[in-house]
């Protein structure tokens, strides 16, 4: 097997095509032939020395992927040679094969094509739990979507669509916000333009005839944040997904009282690890929507593996939209 070897979690710049030997599973292990994976933010965090999670070395990238499965380990059970998964594994998705924790692969049905799959655990599950578990967002609400052309910011549009929910996008780029128009949303707000807060805060008053949107699906902090949340509706449920901008805000507690507001934290892999049986059953209707074309990828471009790093300077390019997907 081949693989993007990280010896040195320096940067992008140092990791290495590597040729690895092929190891056999271990008990409740399966060997994947990887089709494609998808490059997440974590993904570039982690080969930066940066992520919470710090694999030891040396260690291959790739958070998430799909594939075949080659072998299966002793105890494996629901997995069997020849059958396509999907994964999410926080590492070993940028290369030809990996070994993966056989509890960690979701089979997939047919019809779900590999690309798709590479791209849709992560973005979907992180949605899924911060609007129908976290918020409790409800048909006839609206939900303003922060950084809402990239890839979870596009899940939530779709998944908010689904529950019946109004969606205003808030994009950085005209062909960003047309393409949040494109999967749903009802509504788009181009930042750049409003780069003033208050022109921020007056486009959201605006776009909602005054009342503030129910919910706020942030995956990006900065800037933005603290207008965002000062327009936010009474009892509104403020979703703290991430900081893809790079700063934390530092929220005023005084906001959340005078708006009866919620500021309501959205850590999917947690909830994932602590409630397995709701998280399985979350991503059963997962799969289920996407079987019923409710819900889809949006897939900005496919890569040769061999290109990950130009890859990855297009995602340090913020020119994204949706998702990247290397394919062997």
């Amino acid at each position: 097997m081949h693989a993007w070897l990280c010896e040195n979690p320096t940067g992008v710049d140092a990791l290495q095509w590597k040729e690895m030997p092929t190891r056999e599973p271990k008990a409740s292990e399966v060997l994947i032939e990887i089709k494609a994976a998808s490059l997440n933010f974590p993904d570039l965090l982690i080969v930066q020395n940066k992520y919470q999670m710090k694999p030891p070395l040396p260690f291959v990238p790739g958070s998430e992927y799909a594939g075949v499965v080659q072998a299966v380990g002793e105890g494996v059970t629901h997995l069997k040679v020849g059958q396509n998964v999907a994964c999410l594994s926080g590492t070993g998705g940028f290369g030809t094969h990996t070994i993966a924790p056989a509890a960690l692969c979701m089979p997939l049905p047919p019809g779900f094509s590999h690309v798709d799959a590479a791209a849709f655990i992560m973005i979907y599950a992180t949605s899924h739990h911060a609007l129908v578990d976290r918020a409790q967002l409800k048909a006839g609400e609206t939900v303003l979507v922060l950084g809402a052309a990239g890839g979870v910011g596009t899940s939530a549009i779709q998944i908010a669509k689904v529950m019946g929910a109004k969606v205003i996008a808030a994009a950085s780029t005209d062909e960003k916000c047309e393409l949040c128009k494109s999967i749903g949303a009802d509504i788009t707000i181009n930042y750049t333009k409003e780069n003033l807060q208050n022109s921020f805060r007056e486009a959201i008053k605006a776009a909602t005839d005054g009342k503030g949107p129910d919910v706020i699906y942030d995956p990006v902090g900065g800037d933005f944040a603290e207008p965002a949340f000062r327009s936010i509706a009474w009892r509104g449920r403020y979703l703290v997904v991430g900081f893809a901008s790079g700063p934390i805000p530092a929220l005023p507690f005084n906001l959340a009282l005078l708006k009866g507001a919620s500021i309501v934290g959205v850590f999917w892999g947690d909830f994932s690890r602590r409630e397995p049986k709701a998280n399985a059953a979350m991503m059963g209707e997962l799969a289920q929507w996407y079987g019923q074309g409710k819900i889809k990828p949006v897939i900005d471009r496919t890569m040769p593996m061999a290109e990950l790093k130009a890859a990855y300077a297009h995602m340090g390019s913020r020119g994204v939209k949706g998702k990247l997907v290397m394919v062997n």
